[in-house]
């Protein structure tokens, strides 16, 4: 933004330095004026004759008294510049640290010295703005790295299939145009996924009242045929656990619970149980199910981007895009709620997304 040059903070500091000094020192002349040479006799002789008179000492106080303000005026302006410079000393440092991030340099911190004081706190909250806008900009870069990765794949296979059926024509049609439409559901899932993520990290959504045990029964019943399929139980307990926020995304963070707990779960005999119940002022949805063991260092891993733990990977129709748990982060996170995931010891995970609740 171009703006009109003009007197620089430290200029400006300094003048009303010198200005507040000769003030003080004008106030304290005129109090030696008026309280003091008013009262000495205005005559030729004096008072009682030997001592001086009001025109003599006016005329040898008016000297000093202009010395006195050029002194004055002078050490206001030195001292307010030296003292200015002093002062604002931190806003450089910071100002400094600013173009720095400007121009892209996100490592660089200020990390300020001395006692907590205004200029310190304010060098604290750069130095974490920076460093949480560091690993923004970071997650947002290999977010978009694997996305690219994970978008060209089901390109690439789509190219090699068409280049096989153009060398081939003899080649079985019905098969080709039955993988080429998996591949294509593929980027059409991922697609919507990442529209999804997008949406909910914007938080560009209408808020109405939602009751998670409503929705925890309609993704329940949407998911019962492929819980019947892969022989898992899937159980709906707990009392209503109202909250305010978007039906859809809500719906669509329970829905990927639910179906994470389903397509990841024991080849037999597993179990998913979704409980929903109100605590103090927060509505709480526990999605808990049955498989093999998590380790505990994955655990903190699932819920971003594109990461599937090696024990977690699928090669079925259900295999996923990587971002089921990432959405249901960045809804929970949308609604001003926590997600919380723990391995349960004899395997599989509980998964506990907590809401601010409404009456």
């Amino acid at each position: 933004m171009n703006r009109r040059s003009g007197l620089s903070a430290r200029l400006k500091l300094t003048l009303s330095y010198a200005g507040l000094v000769l003030v003080t020192g004008a106030v304290l002349l005129a109090v030696v004026w008026l309280f003091l040479l008013r009262y000495v006799p205005d005559n030729s002789q004096g008072l009682l004759g030997v001592s001086p008179n009001r025109f003599l000492l006016s005329r040898i106080f008016g000297r000093a008294a202009a010395l006195a303000m050029a002194f004055l005026l002078v050490f206001g302006l030195v001292g307010g510049w030296l003292l200015a410079g002093r002062m604002l000393a931190p806003l450089a440092q910071i100002t400094s640290a600013a173009r720095m991030a400007g121009q892209g340099s996100l490592s660089h911190r200020i990390r300020m010295e001395g006692r907590q004081d205004e200029f310190r706190e304010l060098a604290d909250a750069f130095d974490t703005m920076l460093e949480q806008l560091e690993s923004h900009v970071g997650e947002q870069q290999r977010f978009a790295a694997n996305a690219s990765h994970e978008l060209r794949t089901p390109l690439a296979i789509s190219q090699t299939l068409l280049d096989l059926a153009r060398k081939d024509p003899t080649r079985h049609q019905d098969a080709l145009f039955a993988r080429l439409r998996a591949v294509n559901r593929r980027a059409i899932d991922l697609t919507e996924a990442l529209l999804l993520l997008s949406r909910s990290d914007r938080g560009t959504f209408v808020r109405g009242s939602v009751d998670l045990s409503l929705v925890a029964e309609e993704a329940a019943e949407t998911l019962l045929g492929l819980a019947e399929q892969r022989g898992v139980t899937l159980d709906v307990t707990g009392a209503a656990a109202r909250t305010s926020g978007s039906a859809e995304l809500l719906l669509r963070m329970v829905t990927n619970l639910v179906q994470n707990a389903v397509v990841h779960n024991l080849p037999v005999g597993g179990a998913v149980t979704v409980h929903t119940e109100t605590q103090q002022d927060a509505s709480v949805l526990r999605v808990e199910n049955t498989g093999l063991p998590v380790s505990p260092d994955l655990v903190p891993t699932l819920t971003e981007p594109f990461q599937r733990g090696t024990e977690r990977v699928r090669t079925d129709e259900h295999a996923g895009v990587g971002l089921g748990l990432a959405i249901v982060h960045s809804v929970a996170r949308a609604h001003d709620g926590t997600l919380d995931l723990v391995a349960r010891p004899a395997g599989g995970l509980v998964v506990t997304v907590r809401l601010p609740g409404t009456p």
